[in-house]
């Protein structure tokens, strides 16, 4: 598996911006390789937005994951083994 967190220290986040909900599943994908993922589903229309969202959600949700929202169509996901802080 690899780990997010480079060797100085800083975490790497994976930005995916689909334009089919198939594209979605690069987000579980990361997920499970323990990587943090930054979806932004702007580009699409409302319901294949609702749709990606709902399905990346539930894959992550199966490998213990976690969800946030960051905006109206933007949401971050982890691996169970990061911790999100809010300051």
């Amino acid at each position: 598996m690899m780990n997010p967190q480079a060797a100085n220290g800083s975490h790497t986040f994976i930005l995916i911006c689909p334009h089919s909900i198939d594209e979605g599943m690069s987000a579980v994908l990361a997920v499970r390789e323990q990587q943090t993922v930054v979806l932004d589903l702007s580009k699409m229309d409302a319901n294949t937005a609702q749709r990606t969202a709902d399905f990346v959600s539930g894959g992550v949700r199966a490998l213990d994951g976690q969800q946030y929202r960051l905006g109206e169509l933007v949401f971050l996901f982890t691996p169970a083994t990061t911790r999100v802080t809010q300051s």
